[in-house]
């Protein structure tokens, strides 16, 4: 692809841009236990990657997931909890 100055380019968007890479405080694992489905969870994401259809179902898309724990904080029943990232063996 040739860019010459001055050129603009097509807008990215979100779903083409996956940004689960710079997870920074490890990934939410829901434990899947005492939820409530308050939703609280899904609200609170500010990148809107979790997902779920109620009590004990949800989950975080962790292609987009950058694992500011903000899930975790505000589960009233701790039902989240953030995991470490496991290095991968190349």
């Amino acid at each position: 692809m040739k860019i010459t100055l001055g050129t603009v380019t097509r807008p990215g968007g979100s779903r083409v841009n996956k940004t689960g890479a710079w997870r920074t405080a490890g990934k939410p694992h829901f434990l899947q236990k005492n939820c409530i489905g308050c939703d609280l969870c899904t609200l609170s994401c500010p990148e809107g990657c979790i997902f779920g259809t109620g009590q004990k179902t949800y989950y975080a898309n962790e292609d987009f997931c950058k694992g500011c724990g903000i899930c975790a904080n505000v589960c009233p029943v701790h039902d989240i909890e953030m995991k470490p990232e496991e290095a991968e063996d190349d």
